[in-house]
């Protein structure tokens, strides 16, 4: 449930209340009792913790541009076709030398 500061226009009463999101707004003030209370403008109330969660996880909305990503998936095709004839190789030495 959010927090929501409120603050009395006739005796500058100011209070935070723990509201939920679908509460109609507070209207009576605590403390005079004059239907002046009204809900202010304040900052959020949470933190963003630990070092650039938000660079690593959202940078870019998941895209790469063209050349990285063709580079990337020519470096990929390269390795497997490496370890594909490496493997050929070994296997027939192996038979050869039983």
């Amino acid at each position: 449930m959010p927090i929501y500061e409120y603050q009395c226009a006739a005796c500058g009463h100011r209070e935070d209340h723990l509201q939920k999101a679908s509460e109609a707004p507070l209207a009576r003030c605590p403390a005079c009792g004059k239907e002046k209370y009204a809900k202010q403008l304040s900052a959020a109330g949470f933190q963003l913790k630990g070092s650039g969660w938000y660079a690593t996880d959202f940078k870019g909305n998941g895209k790469q541009p063209e050349a990285q990503a063709q580079a990337k998936a020519e470096t990929r095709s390269d390795a497997k076709t490496e370890t594909k004839t490496e493997t050929k190789a070994e296997k027939k030495t192996a038979s050869t030398t039983n």
